[in-house]
Protein backbone atom coordinates (compact mmCIF):
# COMPACT_ATOMS: atom_id res chain seq x y z
CA UNK A 1 0.00 0.00 0.00
CA UNK A 2 1.41 3.15 -0.78
CA UNK A 3 1.42 5.78 1.54
CA UNK A 4 -0.34 9.40 1.14
CA UNK A 5 2.78 11.62 -0.27
CA UNK A 6 3.74 8.69 -2.21
CA UNK A 7 0.74 8.70 -4.35
CA UNK A 8 0.47 12.44 -4.72
CA UNK A 9 4.17 12.24 -6.23
CA UNK A 10 2.73 9.33 -8.47
CA UNK A 11 -0.68 11.76 -9.28
CA UNK A 12 1.91 14.64 -9.76
CA UNK A 13 4.16 12.68 -11.61
CA UNK A 14 1.07 10.96 -14.28
CA UNK A 15 -0.05 14.79 -14.69
CA UNK A 16 3.12 16.14 -15.59
CA UNK A 17 3.76 12.99 -17.67
CA UNK A 18 0.53 13.46 -19.40
CA UNK A 19 0.67 17.04 -19.90
CA UNK A 20 4.30 16.44 -21.58
CA UNK A 21 2.97 13.84 -24.11
CA UNK A 22 -0.15 16.25 -25.18
CA UNK A 23 2.72 19.15 -25.92
CA UNK A 24 4.80 17.26 -27.55
CA UNK A 25 1.74 16.01 -29.78
CA UNK A 26 1.84 17.59 -33.75
CA UNK A 27 -1.21 20.20 -34.20
CA UNK A 28 -2.95 18.14 -36.38
CA UNK A 29 -4.68 19.83 -39.70
CA UNK A 30 -8.00 20.75 -39.45
CA UNK A 31 -9.94 17.95 -40.88
CA UNK A 32 -10.95 17.48 -44.42
CA UNK A 33 -14.28 17.72 -43.52
CA UNK A 34 -13.65 20.66 -41.78
CA UNK A 35 -11.79 22.36 -44.63
CA UNK A 36 -14.77 21.25 -46.73
CA UNK A 37 -17.78 22.90 -44.45
CA UNK A 38 -15.03 26.42 -44.38
CA UNK A 39 -15.85 26.53 -48.49
CA UNK A 40 -19.01 27.70 -48.29
CA UNK A 41 -18.16 29.98 -45.58
CA UNK A 42 -15.57 31.65 -47.26
CA UNK A 43 -15.81 34.35 -48.88
CA UNK A 44 -15.05 33.64 -53.17
CA UNK A 45 -11.76 34.82 -53.08
CA UNK A 46 -10.68 32.00 -50.51
CA UNK A 47 -12.57 29.59 -52.15
CA UNK A 48 -10.29 28.64 -54.53
CA UNK A 49 -7.22 28.05 -52.27
CA UNK A 50 -9.72 25.95 -49.81
CA UNK A 51 -10.71 23.63 -52.90
CA UNK A 52 -6.91 23.18 -53.56
CA UNK A 53 -5.87 22.13 -50.32
CA UNK A 54 -8.81 19.86 -50.08
CA UNK A 55 -7.63 18.25 -53.52
CA UNK A 56 -4.29 18.17 -52.80
CA UNK A 57 -5.17 16.13 -49.41
CA UNK A 58 -7.29 13.80 -50.72
CA UNK A 59 -5.20 13.01 -53.33
CA UNK A 60 -2.25 12.42 -50.86
CA UNK A 61 -5.20 10.23 -49.17
CA UNK A 62 -6.08 8.08 -52.89
CA UNK A 63 -2.10 7.94 -53.12
CA UNK A 64 -2.30 6.04 -50.01
CA UNK A 65 -4.92 4.00 -50.73
CA UNK A 66 -3.56 2.89 -53.90
CA UNK A 67 -0.40 2.24 -52.48
CA UNK A 68 -2.40 -0.19 -49.96
CA UNK A 69 -4.23 -1.98 -52.77
CA UNK A 70 -7.56 -0.88 -51.17
CA UNK A 71 -8.94 0.74 -54.78
CA UNK A 72 -12.53 0.93 -53.88
CA UNK A 73 -11.31 3.74 -51.34
CA UNK A 74 -8.65 5.53 -53.72
CA UNK A 75 -11.49 6.63 -55.91
CA UNK A 76 -13.68 7.75 -53.51
CA UNK A 77 -10.45 9.75 -52.38
CA UNK A 78 -9.98 10.27 -56.40
CA UNK A 79 -13.34 11.43 -57.09
CA UNK A 80 -13.09 14.74 -54.44
CA UNK A 81 -9.46 15.44 -56.14
CA UNK A 82 -11.20 15.87 -59.32
CA UNK A 83 -14.53 17.93 -57.94
CA UNK A 84 -12.43 19.99 -55.76
CA UNK A 85 -10.17 20.72 -58.86
CA UNK A 86 -13.35 21.89 -60.59
CA UNK A 87 -14.52 23.88 -57.96
CA UNK A 88 -11.40 25.50 -57.59
CA UNK A 89 -11.04 26.28 -61.32
CA UNK A 90 -14.52 27.93 -61.09
CA UNK A 91 -14.62 30.16 -58.17
CA UNK A 92 -10.47 31.11 -59.30
CA UNK A 93 -12.22 32.17 -62.62
CA UNK A 94 -15.22 34.25 -60.96
CA UNK A 95 -12.95 35.43 -58.74
CA UNK A 96 -9.84 36.00 -60.92
CA UNK A 97 -7.63 35.44 -57.90
CA UNK A 98 -5.27 32.34 -57.58
CA UNK A 99 -6.08 31.49 -61.08
CA UNK A 100 -1.84 30.59 -61.64
CA UNK A 101 -1.46 29.12 -58.55
CA UNK A 102 -4.31 27.09 -59.16
CA UNK A 103 -3.44 26.35 -63.02
CA UNK A 104 0.15 25.35 -60.69
CA UNK A 105 -1.08 22.92 -58.18
CA UNK A 106 -3.75 21.18 -60.83
CA UNK A 107 -0.52 20.90 -62.87
CA UNK A 108 1.34 18.76 -60.17
CA UNK A 109 -1.54 16.89 -59.28
CA UNK A 110 -1.91 15.67 -62.95
CA UNK A 111 1.68 14.80 -62.32
CA UNK A 112 1.47 12.93 -59.31
CA UNK A 113 -1.81 11.08 -60.67
CA UNK A 114 0.66 10.04 -63.99
CA UNK A 115 2.66 8.24 -61.82
CA UNK A 116 0.35 6.80 -60.13
CA UNK A 117 -1.07 5.31 -63.36
CA UNK A 118 1.81 3.54 -64.01
CA UNK A 119 1.90 1.33 -60.97
CA UNK A 120 -2.14 0.44 -61.49
CA UNK A 121 -2.78 -3.14 -62.69
CA UNK A 122 -4.64 -2.33 -66.27
CA UNK A 123 -8.18 -3.38 -64.78
CA UNK A 124 -7.61 0.20 -62.12
CA UNK A 125 -6.49 2.35 -64.54
CA UNK A 126 -9.52 3.61 -66.33
CA UNK A 127 -10.97 6.41 -63.22
CA UNK A 128 -7.24 7.57 -62.99
CA UNK A 129 -7.47 8.16 -66.70
CA UNK A 130 -10.33 9.89 -66.56
CA UNK A 131 -9.47 12.33 -63.75
CA UNK A 132 -6.52 13.00 -65.24
CA UNK A 133 -8.24 13.98 -68.91
CA UNK A 134 -10.62 16.14 -66.29
CA UNK A 135 -7.83 17.89 -64.70
CA UNK A 136 -6.47 18.98 -67.84
CA UNK A 137 -9.29 20.46 -68.92
CA UNK A 138 -9.62 22.00 -65.80
CA UNK A 139 -5.77 23.79 -66.48
CA UNK A 140 -6.77 24.30 -70.13
CA UNK A 141 -10.08 26.12 -68.90
CA UNK A 142 -7.75 28.25 -66.56
CA UNK A 143 -5.28 29.03 -69.24
CA UNK A 144 -7.53 30.25 -71.31
CA UNK A 145 -8.85 32.32 -68.66
CA UNK A 146 -5.28 33.66 -67.89
CA UNK A 147 -4.06 34.56 -71.12
CA UNK A 148 -7.37 35.25 -73.28
CA UNK A 149 -6.81 35.77 -77.14
CA UNK A 150 -6.98 38.95 -78.92
CA UNK A 151 -6.57 40.98 -75.61
CA UNK A 152 -3.39 43.09 -75.12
Amino acid sequence: MLGLGHRVHLSVLIVLGAALAAYALPVADPGVEAMKARVSLAGIGDRPHLCVQIAEHQLAEADKFYAAADVDQAQTKLTDVVAYSELARDYSIQSHKYQKQTEIAVRVMTRKLTEVLHVLAHDDQAPVREAITRLQRVRDDLLAAMFKKGTK
